[in-house]
């Protein structure tokens, strides 16, 4: 890699997750997917045919020892998250982790500590950092527009969204848990960034499972395995306290009889003003002379994409040298959180966050 040559990236995984990487690499003129491998050999084969991917892989081992490949996605299973990205780092690679960045906080201190070894960048692709809405309000909340932010809402509730039932997405020991650590990874994510990033001191959560173990509440993600097992959540909520005085609160679900849109949200509530993305809708809200003086915020026509906005990030970050503003401790501060919100779920007390690391 050059400052005038692409860089050169492998992906490993070519599922749904691997695929939408390869869609958008694909339209950014530094990225050149110079490799790709899979478990399921035929379905690389498939990509690289598609994508025209000059190599094709057997092993995710065989491509790491790739020279010339510069930086990987890694977009595999939950439990494969932690050994591949420190195998891959310790290779000298960049690394793109698909979120969560592992499966508990065990293997996100692992992570931690092979890349402070190895000193390349390891970023997590939370593109809803990267969508307009939030982009505006981030950029609000910088100016001061909101004032001090003292509370907010945040939550993704799906009445009906269970993905692959009795796959890995639904056995703990694979996935690391249902709906909190698939959906509420990226509304942690991207309220604490919000908010301006504030450390998180304590968590008192609950999960329950009330429909996934009778087989309720499917979704269309994903293929059942009716011959698995469901031993995870299908409902989360927690209260997540932080340095400044602060609050977090957060709902997700895959299944709940609730009356719902299915839409990511976070509302800021702030001293001297508010903020609420919902889906693709925003707004601003203030008061001016006592009377109500929303702004509704819209998505530019021309709009390049969240997806392309956090691939030019990575690369940007790798000719640079830089740290990702989703980087290892953004990803190790969601996976202490969402170990903590599980533990508080068991012993019914709130748990204490230990920093040391």
């Amino acid at each position: 890699m050059t400052a005038h040559n692409p860089v050169r990236i492998g992906i490993i995984g070519s599922g749904n997750i691997g695929n939408v990487h390869m869609e958008v690499l694909k339209k950014v003129p530094e990225a050149q997917i110079a490799a790709v491998t899979d478990v399921y050999l035929p379905l690389a084969e498939a990509r690289a045919k598609e994508y025209n991917i000059e190599k094709v892989y057997a092993s995710t081992e065989k491509l790491l020892a790739d020279d010339s490949i510069d930086a990987v996605v890694i977009a595999v299973s939950n439990e494969w998250h932690a050994p591949i990205a420190v195998q891959a780092l310790e290779a000298g690679k960049h690394v793109m982790l698909e979120k969560p960045m592992a499966i508990n906080l065990e293997s996100a201190k692992q992570i931690v500590e092979a890349e402070r070894r190895a000193g390349k960048v390891l970023m997590i692709p939370h593109q809803l950092r990267w969508e307009s809405l939030s982009m505006q309000v981030k950029q609000q909340v910088e100016k001061g527009a909101l004032g001090h932010i003292y509370h907010a809402k945040a939550g993704w509730v799906r009445r009906k969204g269970i993905p692959g039932w009795g796959t890995w997405f639904t056995q703990m020991d694979k996935s690391g848990g249902g709906p909190l650590i698939d959906l509420g990874v990226h509304m942690l994510d991207l309220s604490l960034y919000l908010m301006g990033n504030p450390k998180p001191v304590s968590v008192y959560g609950a999960t329950y499972a009330e429909f996934g173990p009778r087989k309720k509440g499917i979704g269309s993600w994903g293929t059942p395995n009716w011959n698995g097992h469901y031993d995870v959540e299908d409902l989360a909520t927690a209260l997540i306290k932080l340095d400044n005085g602060a609050t977090l609160s957060l709902d997700v679900s895959w299944a709940a009889l609730v009356d719902t849109d299915n839409q990511p949200f976070v509302q800021l509530l702030g001293s001297e003003g508010g903020a609420s993305i919902r889906g693709t809708k925003g707004k601003l809200l203030a008061e001016l002379f006592d009377r109500e003086a929303d702004v509704e915020l819209s998505i530019p026509d021309r709009d390049e994409g969240p997806r392309i906005r956090m691939a030019n990030h990575f690369l940007s970050c790798i000719r640079d040298g830089a740290q990702p503003i989703t980087s290892v401790m953004t990803g190790y501060t969601n996976n202490l959180i969402l170990d903590a919100i599980y533990r508080s779920s068991q012993t019914g007390r709130e748990v204490q966050l230990n920093w040391d690391i």
